[in-house]
């Protein structure tokens, strides 16, 4: 019984080694290839990414925490750098010390910016420009007239009448004194015809409750500062009736309706539609940033920006409308294209290689399919090799036979050792023919030797 199973295990062992020998140099070909396309796309990312966020505890921050959620989920490490707001933010994603960023719309130069691989991954939201004030401050009247001001403060409505007033333009970094001077001098004023001060946000607005300042200047999305700015008795928001005209003038730049209610609807605040500047404020990237992460923060922005905001309805962001840089391929397959499949089915590791490797996957498939034909004859002639090698032994047996060179039980030895030989070889059922074949024909030879008379010298 162990021998049957023994001669079974044998002939198991043997059509493996044969196979994966033939099949070798293409299996070998194939991995080297994956190997070589591996290195050279590199599509595992890193498992650390920064991103340049904003001060603590404003909108900017709050998103870096959304995104650190989610990305998370797929093993990815989001490390938020606080920073004074978009112009930081540009800076650090200019010098590599980020990257990814919150970048609003005017920080970048599209031209320079784009010519050194920065790219969008899709505009997020809108940021307003919020310029609260106080009504008593005026609107820039002569002395003799600050009594009847006082008695029947007017409203504001163009930026050119802050002109004279103490006015806080936020931190150097957050891009808002850039801004406001681009809007002012187009009004023919600048920076230097306001009292300006550069203090924090909360800062500015306890100074304004206060009297200290007569305005502040803030570009914010729905942030509670905002919210409680505007349910403050004695301040009011500067109703922008030009906004359509910055818009002409600055691309960056769209005119917002805050609609009324829209902040509290029991309390009716707003009480009427206010117009507004507002800018688009972007995700962007380095285009050394590996595609991978690129394609999470792209997938991430999905889910962290679709809902409807006070200035926008669910769904219009994110976007590729109103992106000042190029688009990232991997942003824009994520607004507007469709995720594959497989994603919804694999893990983010599984996906993500086989959406980096599939190209040179089914490269590789089509260049071993004329390749994989070599395997089966390689099979067979390694089989029947170990057959056939013993053919050369029975003709040289053969020739010394007919030319009558050696003794009968000399040649008939041979003979012997060779028919042992060959009932010890073990092929595959499929080409057993082969074995019987030589085996009959050591018998025909042995048959032929046995025919000589016993006292013919064979030699002589």
């Amino acid at each position: 019984m162990i021998g049957p199973v023994r001669r079974t295990l044998t002939l198991w062992f043997l059509s493996i080694r044969d196979m994966l020998a033939s099949a070798g140099p293409v299996a070998l070909l194939a991995v080297g290839v994956l190997v070589g396309a591996y290195w050279w796309l590199d599509p595992q990312p890193p498992k650390t990414v920064i991103l340049a966020t904003g001060p603590t505890g404003g909108a900017y921050a709050e998103f870096g925490q959304r995104y650190v959620q989610a990305l998370a989920r797929d093993g990815i490490t989001v490390q938020p750098l606080p920073s004074e707001g978009s112009q930081t933010n540009l800076q650090a994603l200019r010098e590599g010390r980020a990257n990814v960023a919150f970048v609003r719309g005017g920080s970048a130069d599209p031209s320079a910016d784009g010519e050194a691989g920065i790219t969008s991954l899709g505009a997020l939201f809108y940021e307003a420009i919020w310029v609260f004030y106080r009504p008593e401050a005026g609107a820039n009247k002569p002395k003799k007239a600050i009594k009847k001001i006082v008695e029947e403060p007017q409203p504001l409505h163009i930026l050119s009448q802050l002109k004279g007033l103490r006015v806080n333009i936020d931190r150097p970094g957050s891009g808002v004194p850039e801004m406001l001077d681009r809007l002012l001098q187009a009004n023919g004023m600048g920076l230097g015809d306001l009292v300006t001060s550069e203090l924090p946000a909360p800062a500015a607005a306890e100074a304004l409750q206060g009297g200290l300042i007569d305005a502040m200047v803030l570009v914010s999305a729905e942030s509670p500062l905002v919210r409680q700015l505007l349910g403050t008795p004695g301040i009011a928001l500067l109703d922008v009736s030009q906004s359509d005209a910055y818009a002409r003038r600055f691309p960056f730049l769209q005119p917002v309706t805050l609609p009324r209610g829209v902040v509290d609807l029991a309390a009716d605040v707003p009480p009427h539609d206010v117009n507004l500047l507002a800018a688009t404020t972007s995700l962007l990237t380095r285009e050394d940033t590996h595609p991978a992460l690129r394609q999470l923060f792209a997938q991430a922005a999905q889910n962290v920006h679709s809902g409807a905001g006070w200035f926008h309805r669910a769904r219009d962001f994110p976007n590729t409308r109103t992106s000042e840089l190029p688009v990232s391929p991997e942003g824009d397959r994520a607004i507007n294209g469709r995720p594959p499949f497989w994603q919804r089915y694999l893990p983010f590791w599984a996906s993500n290689l086989l959406e980096r490797m599939w190209l040179v996957i089914g490269g590789l498939i089509v260049l071993l399919l004329p390749l994989s034909r070599v395997v089966p004859p390689l099979y067979t002639y390694r089989v029947r090799q170990r057959v056939f090698r013993w053919y050369a032994r029975l003709r040289h047996i053969e020739a010394r036979l007919d030319e009558g060179l050696g003794q009968r039980d000399e040649l008939l030895n041979e003979l012997d050792e060779l028919d042992r030989v060959a009932n010890q070889i073990t092929v595959p059922l499929a080409h057993a023919e082969e074995l019987f074949t030589l085996r009959n024909n050591i018998d025909a030879v042995r048959r032929r030797l046995l025919h000589k008379r016993p006292t013919e010298p064979s030699g002589d």
